[in-house]
């Protein structure tokens, strides 16, 4: 299980202190939807220059436009980059294949999506390496992660791994490793953290524990 840091509500000089922090034992940067909406694909330039080993995913959350969209996060140095579930055929392959044609990965983001493992499949089909089950930010309040929906993909997909994201933190750790997923995204629990470095090192402990 890999443990991906997710960074939203900062600018780029923040993303950056904080992953001067956190490079050398986080698994996947994400340079998160709004920050991306603030300030383009800057970050994920400056991140990636500075740490060219470290795997940045770009969180562009694509619905139209998959292929220039795309581009432009893998021509930034992006080494995931998302898709929505529910954006047209056309797009999710066309973002599947520009990452094949840069030798990276896509996420396809099940948000709104209700019948989770007939198009889970569906998406594994279409070439998409990564599947996110993912409670909404406007939903966490009163939603958990969703750990009913990983148990229920559990066994259906065959290439394709599984992401999950949205509220987890430490109390919810062991009951996502228990059901099995290969990315799990932390954000506020990690980054609101008084300490950054020492709250991932504790998730970290936490994956190997319960593994």
């Amino acid at each position: 299980m890999k443990l991906q840091l997710a960074l939203d509500m900062v600018d780029t000089p923040t993303a950056e202190r904080f992953v001067d922090q956190i490079y050398d034992v986080i698994d996947i940067v994400e340079i998160g939807t709004p920050m991306i909406i603030r300030e383009g694909v800057r970050p994920v330039e400056r991140i990636k220059e500075k740490y060219p080993n470290l795997t940045i995913l770009a969180d562009t959350k694509i619905v139209d436009g998959g292929e220039i969209e795309s581009r432009y996060a893998f021509d930034a140095g992006a080494d995931i980059v998302t898709v929505l579930g529910v954006a047209p055929e056309e797009t999710i392959c066309a973002v599947v294949d520009v990452a094949n044609t840069y030798g990276r990965k896509c996420m396809a983001d099940m948000l709104c999506i209700s019948d989770i493992v007939e198009n889970a499949v569906r998406l594994e089909n279409l070439g998409v390496n990564y599947v996110c089950l993912h409670t909404a930010k406007d939903e966490q309040t009163k939603k958990n992660a969703p750990l009913d929906e990983l148990s229920l993909l559990k066994g259906h997909l065959k290439q394709a791994k599984t992401a999950i994201a949205g509220g987890v933190d430490l109390n919810t750790i062991q009951s996502i490793i228990a059901i099995g997923a290969e990315i799990v995204v932390v954000g506020s629990a990690l980054t609101n953290a008084p300490d950054l470095r020492k709250a991932v090192l504790e998730m970290k402990a936490a994956i190997v524990r319960y593994r």
